[in-house]
Parts: C-alpha cells; structure tokens; sequence
C-alpha cells in the first residue's frame, strides 16, 4: 500500500493555524506519513464538542491512518482524547512543536512511546522556537512574536491550554521579517495570544510598541506591517506613536473588548472599563483618523441584564466599531463564570443575533463611506484584495496577484467594496 501524506485539520485560532504549518514541516522532515493531526481549540465547551464530532468523522474517512489530538483541547482535557477509540495517541501545546516529538514516533511507529505526552504548560519559559517562513497567503505572512497569557479571565481557558505568556524576542521577530521580505511578501502580521503583553518576559521588559518600532526602522523595505487582536489597555505609548507617525503600520486594530458594562466587565476580571475603551478609540482616531476597530464581544455572560447587554450594544457605536466577533456566551467548565448564575440560552441566542445586527450596520456605515475614495490594496488573489483598513475589495478584472494596486471604490455589494 502506497505510503499516504498527512492530513491536518486545523480548529480556532490563527495561531493555531501557524502551529499546523509548523507541525507541517516537522512530520515532513521526520517521514512520517499515514497520520491524521486534528489540531484543537478549547476556547469554548461548542469548540471541544467539534473537535470530538470532527475525530470520530476524519476516523470514519481514514479508518488505517494513526490519529494524533493535539491543540489547546489536548492540552486542558487529555483525558477526554484519550478515552475516545477513535484516538491514538494525544500530544500537548508543547511537545507537538518540538521536532523530537515527531521524529520519535517516526522512530517507534508501533506505539511503545506514550500515548499521551500532556505536560505541564505553566512550567514552560520560552515560546516555540520554530519559525514558519511564509506562512499565509502569496501576499500576507503571519509572525508569531508571543505565546500565552498570565491573565486569567473569568470566562476564559485559554491560558490553561497556552500557559503563561512568553515572547519571541526582538531580534529573532526582525530577521525572521526580512526574510520573508527577501521572498517577496508585503504585509507581515504580528500574532500572538496575548499580543499587548510581549516583552514583559524579556530583558529591559520592552513593550509591544518597542517591537513595532524596531520592525519599521530595521526593515524599511516592509511595506504593511499589522496588528492582530490587542488588550487596547495595554497599548503602550510607543505603540499609540506609531499610530501616529507610521503609514506602514496599517490603521486597523482588533480590540479584545468582550463587554460594554462595567459591572460584567469586573465579574470578567477584565483589566478596561468601558470609558477607557471608549477613551482608547478616540485617541486611536484622532492620532489616525482612518483607523477602523474590530472587537470581540461576548454576549451572554453569567448575570447580564437586559440594561447591562444594551451597554455592550451601545459600545458598537461608542467605540466607532467597524467588525464585531460575537461570542454567545457558553460556560467553560474550570473556569469561574461557569459557577456563576447563568443566563437563559434563548437569551443569549437573541442578545447575540442583535449584537451581529449591530455590527452589520456598522460595517454598511464604513462600506458607504469608502464609496469615491481611492485606496492602496494588497490583492490576495487575482480579483479579490484587502484596503489598508483589511476591508476586502472584488475587482471586475484581474489584478497581479501579491501586489499592491491603487484603485478608486465604486461602490459596495454584500460586506465586500468593489472596484
């Protein structure tokens, strides 16, 4: 029987997504084949109950090939994998972005290695040292620069799966930048879980905005450099300067938000209140005023009120927000808000289809707004780009696809500009 390439299948995040490349290279370079790698989330109990719809269904479609769980679900729940038949073996955050790991089991294919390897994330120090060039579209590359998050939210599991934050430092983020540069990429992400805290485990405790600074003088041949989702009260004052000085750093910003009531956000453990994101909003705009905002809001959460939703629903339009990522709230067994009284599912599921509301008439307000502007756009295949603010354009005609073009907006249909 031929020998059968791995098959990956990816849940969550976006650094997840990284992680899958990573795994990507290493089961490559350890020639292992006949493997099926499911790659977790467990951001919510829906997200755990997928990925255990999802093993049974990728067992049913590859009933030879050895299933490995891996992810943050692996990491918080091994026990859980491991009793599933459909599972193999179980590996945690952690070793499945080490090489050994891999070329073990390429080593010991019969499975006298363990079939879980979950060890303890809160004893981890460094963050994963393996590099993807590239990782993304022909256009936009993703650079993982921090891991995990030392806060602990009340609804949230997520450091439990990632462990406490750790930073790539500075120099390793910018030579890893000028190489995918070399290749021709125009636009880097910087992602992170916890973006807004890189540095604070690294010598002298430099701040996100230090970094952002350093890639811009260093590498002056980048074109666009972005920010994925950040604590906005942790927005350093370097950071709010290079909002204000560099046109390289484009002007959108995803806010970790998840509440407009002051009330919700304390039983949160949330670091803001709603002022201060308020607050926040404004100086970003007036330090940019094309700057556009996308948040995450939770809707839902144990003991909202009617008033205390209407809070978050007003924040869409307090705030400025462009693109919201609604969450309906769903409790996280181990985590604090599930021992909180909680609100009625019919509730949640109709605050949350309001929020989505409000966020579609937003994002109609930016749409119409562009209409006869004109805007540089990094096109991501032949007929569909992204403007500096990551609204996506569709062209009638092709464009030279990894390119930047300057067209002027026609108009609008559906949630995309058209030009």
């Amino acid at each position: 029987m031929t020998a059968k390439p791995p098959v990956f299948h990816t849940l969550g995040c976006r650094l997840n997504a990284y992680e899958t490349e990573a795994m990507r290279e290493m089961t490559a370079g350890a020639g292992l084949s006949d493997l099926v790698i499911v790659n977790t989330c467990a951001v919510t109990s829906e997200a755990v109950r997928k990925a255990r719809q999802d093993i049974r269904r990728l067992r049913r479609q590859h009933p030879d090939a050895t299933l490995v769980v891996t992810g943050c679900a692996a990491q918080t729940e091994p026990a859980t994998f491991a009793a599933m038949p459909e599972v193999d073996r179980v590996i945690g955050n952690t070793e499945k972005m080490q090489a050994t790991t891999w070329a073990a089991m390429a080593a010991d294919f019969v499975g006298d290695t363990e079939r879980v390897q979950v060890d303890d994330i809160m004893s981890v120090r460094e963050t994963a040292g393996h590099l993807i060039d590239g990782f993304g579209t022909r256009a936009r590359a993703y650079v993982q620069v921090q891991n995990g998050c030392d806060h602990r939210c009340t609804f949230c599991i997520i450091p439990y799966g990632r462990g406490n934050s750790r930073s790539v430092p500075a120099g390793v983020v910018v030579d890893q930048i000028k190489r995918l540069v070399d290749r021709g990429y125009l636009e880097v992400v910087l992602t992170g879980v916890d973006l807004t805290s890189w540095g604070a485990d690294l010598p002298g405790a430099p701040r996100l905005g230090d970094l952002v600074m350093r890639i811009l003088r260093l590498v002056p041949d980048l074109a666009r450099l972005r920010i994925s989702s950040i604590d906005s009260i942790e927005a350093d004052p370097n950071l709010m300067a290079a909002i204000a000085s560099e046109a390289r750093l484009m002007p959108h910003l995803h806010l970790s938000l998840q509440h407009g009531d002051d009330l919700i956000l304390k039983r949160m453990k949330r670091r803001h209140l709603r002022d201060d994101a308020i607050a926040f909003c404004e100086q970003a705009r007036r330090l940019r005023p094309d700057m556009v905002f996308g948040a995450d809001i939770i809707a839902g959460f144990p003991t909202e009120t009617e008033d205390a939703f209407a809070n978050s629903l007003k924040l869409v339009v307090d705030c400025g927000l462009t693109w919201l990522h609604v969450f309906p709230y769903s409790p996280r067994p181990g985590t604090p808000a599930a021992r909180m009284p909680q609100v009625g599912g019919a509730a949640i599921k109709t605050r949350a289809a309001r929020l989505r509301q409000a966020g579609e008439a937003a994002l109609a307000v930016h749409l119409r707004a562009q209409a006869g502007k004109t805007h540089h756009i990094l096109m991501e295949n032949p007929r569909m780009g992204r403007t500096e603010q990551f609204t996506e354009v569709a062209f009638a005609a092709d464009q030279p696809e990894g390119r930047i073009v300057t067209a002027r907006i026609t108009g609008w249909a559906g949630d995309r500009l058209t030009a």
